[in-house]
């Protein structure tokens, strides 16, 4: 008897300490710096961004390309975070609706590919036809180790 309530007590320790596991990398966040539906590439890509120049380089060119001759950049843009790892994120070329990311639902890194889970675009039937190449700068924490990086569409 005493050998069955060892093993169960075993059994529960084992399962408690893998859920504490699991909710201490779920609790790694990722933050969305800023996510727009014009300036990318046009092709699935990410970069780095290791200092504050590489950053206001984006926002140069991006309202550069987008504003008017003439006119002076409105928008601002947050600081350059240092204690996170920045990541310049091309979504493609796509051909109607605003594919944008509006949130992240977790980050996780499995076999050296960082996994951003953003929720599924929903399309709103009949839209009007025309070309974006969205892209976002995404924050992560700056201990995960990744060589690539995907987006995962969830609902």
């Amino acid at each position: 008897m005493n050998k069955l309530l060892v093993l169960c007590f075993a059994i529960i320790l084992s399962c408690t300490n893998s859920v504490s596991q699991k909710t201490t990398n779920g609790q790694q966040k990722g933050e969305i710096l800023v996510s727009e539906s014009q300036g990318g590439t046009g092709k699935v890509e990410f970069k780095i961004i290791n200092n504050v120049q590489e950053y206001a380089k984006i926002f140069e060119k991006n309202d550069s390309e987008l504003k008017a001759e003439g006119e002076e950049a409105v928008e601002k843009y947050p600081a350059f975070p240092i204690d996170k790892k920045v990541i310049l994120y091309n979504l493609g070329n796509f051909n109607s609706g605003d594919h944008r990311i509006s949130e992240i639902k977790n980050i996780y890194v499995k076999e050296n590919t960082l996994f951003i889970e953003v929720p599924e675009y929903q399309s709103g039937g009949m839209e009007i036809q025309m070309t974006s190449n969205p892209w976002s700068i995404i924050a992560v924490p700056s201990n995960l180790k990744f060589n690539t990086v995907e987006l995962q569409y969830s609902k």
